[in-house]
């Protein structure tokens, strides 16, 4: 991937982030860019300008996937097995090996509840997600209302899970953790004295504790819903996912803010190439800061095949990727509006 942006045409804030993780190069396949993908085995030789699935009949498959995390290293990843109909979601992994991403496996943390929304802190050190599960799972009982939890690295793997608590829990639901550089966390919740059904949140960390959380209010949030917000490192930009507005493509679309001197812009839907007539959701980012990766339910149903199928075509569409339950999707980051 290269990288077409440049500081004049982004924000100052933007600019400071691509450029980061962003080196100017030829739009086609260099030794760099193969080698990038021996180091980073989600890189593409080619450029991606347009939305790919990704690892496509390995990861990817007819099953319901969604809401990747990659491990600083970029060879480990983790996201969602879903039930159809979403009633149901459990953390699995997968490892790069061998030239090829391995069949994955249950989180060690997961399987039993609900668990979802996986982040990975950019050093590695801590997983954060939410999930249904007592505050005491040993002492059993049943599931509760959705919390964000939290295991850190330890020398022979993931630790217990922990319950981050109050302030950031609430006895409403939460979503989507994503953490800033200097602590600060970002989430969806539908505690009372929101704006909407589910707005955004955020909770600065101070001497080791987390402060009340705040609304980011009428710039960001809506009468309708507002949650999973990815935001930047240092807080320059929030990606979120938003319904019920005006400008969707589908049911649930992915929207940009840009944070000016403290203030959000308002939100502007990323477009036809990230959003469809389906729902969109659970953004991330790269851990090189070159690829945008996303969840998708389009499918192929969207437009008429080109001719009449036959049942074994039927069939294999039906259980394969792109037949409208979920798949990740991936695409240069550079394809993003993030300096309009």
């Amino acid at each position: 991937m290269v990288c077409t942006m440049t500081r004049k045409t982004l924000p100052l804030a933007a600019a400071a982030f691509v450029a980061l993780f962003c080196a100017p190069g030829p739009r086609q396949s260099t030794p760099a860019q193969r080698d990038a993908r021996a180091a980073h085995p989600y890189a593409s030789a080619q450029p991606l300008g347009e939305p790919k699935i990704f690892a496509e009949g390995v990861l990817s498959t007819g099953d319901f996937e969604s809401h990747p995390a990659f491990t600083p290293d970029g060879r480990t990843i983790y996201f969602l097995k879903n039930a159809p109909d979403f009633s149901f979601w459990t953390i699995v992994v997968s490892n790069f090996r061998n030239g090829r991403w391995q069949q994955p496996e249950v989180a060690p943390f997961s399987g039993r509840y609900s668990d979802a929304d996986p982040f990975i802190t950019p050093d590695g050190s801590r997983l954060y997600f939410i999930s249904t599960r007592p505050l005491d799972a040993k002492a059993g009982g049943g599931p509760k209302d959705l919390d964000i939890w939290m295991v850190e690295r330890t020398a022979s793997g993931w630790g217990e899970p922990q319950n981050l608590g109050a302030p950031v829990n609430s006895p409403g639901a939460e979503w989507f953790p994503t953490v800033a550089s200097d602590g600060t966390i970002y989430f969806g919740s539908d505690r009372e004295g929101g704006r909407g059904r589910t707005d955004i949140y955020r909770a600065r960390l101070a001497g080791g504790k987390y402060e009340r959380a705040e609304n980011l209010g009428e710039e960001i949030n809506t009468p309708f819903n507002e949650f999973e917000p990815l935001i930047a490192p240092d807080q320059s930009f929030l990606i979120l996912m938003c319904g019920g507005r005006q400008d969707a493509r589908g049911g649930f679309d992915l929207y940009l803010s840009h944070n000016r001197e403290g203030h959000w812009t308002k939100p502007v839907n990323l477009g036809d190439k990230i959003n469809s007539p389906g729902n969109e959701y659970s953004p991330a980012i790269s851990p090189d800061g070159k690829y945008f990766f996303w969840t998708s339910a389009r499918g192929f149903a969207g437009k008429p095949p080109e001719r009449r199928l036959n049942y074994r075509e039927l069939s294999a569409r039906l259980r394969g990727p792109r037949n409208g339950l979920g798949d990740i999707y991936q695409i240069d980051l550079s394809a993003l509006p993030l300096g309009r």
